[in-house]
């Protein structure tokens, strides 16, 4: 009962939050807001009772990542009055369109996911008996070795193209 309590709470509340990110006017109270939507996750990583995982959340994301984002934030030129950061080819109705799309798609994959069975050799519930660290290295190492690298591949490409954009905007 109080599980589901904290569930339902810390889901309400990372729901606020988004909206708070995508709503707010102000690009700095936005990120403060998506640091408060990444701490209730890995909140919600604590509750279901895997702790590397909060741990990597909270080290990677709300340490690393936002941290980039007000790098990005805070190289805009946000002192332009915001009649000048609009856009006039926003487009958004294509916006509503898509995320309609995304949000059918998203729809499928769960109703495919009940439809077929899981595999046999996936473990799964609380009652594992290898630690959550141990499996997350193995399927890391084994199974998922080419997308870790790729990724890891793609945030050093990103990482060099904000350095270098950084660096042309400060001469």
């Amino acid at each position: 009962m109080g599980e589901a309590i904290a569930f339902y709470t810390l889901a309400a509340l990372i729901l606020g939050f988004a909206v708070l990110v995508i709503s707010t006017r102000e690009a700095v109270h936005s990120v403060l807001f998506l640091v408060m939507n990444l701490l209730c996750v890995a909140a919600l990583y604590v509750l279901l009772r895997a702790p590397f995982l909060a741990v990597v959340q909270v080290l990677v994301y709300v340490g690393g990542i936002v941290v980039l984002y007000l790098f990005v934030v805070m190289l805009v030129n946000l002192k332009r009055p915001s009649e000048a950061r609009r856009d006039p080819r926003r487009l958004g109705r294509l916006g509503l369109v898509v995320s309609g799309l995304v949000l059918g798609e998203l729809a499928a994959i769960v109703t495919w996911g009940y439809a077929v069975p899981t595999a046999a050799g996936v473990a799964e519930g609380p009652g594992l008996s290898v630690d959550n660290t141990e499996q997350i290295g193995m399927l890391l190492y084994t199974d998922y070795l080419i997308p870790f690298e790729v990724a890891s591949m793609l945030l050093l490409v990103a990482m060099i193209g904000a350095i270098v954009l950084a660096k042309k905007d400060v001469r």
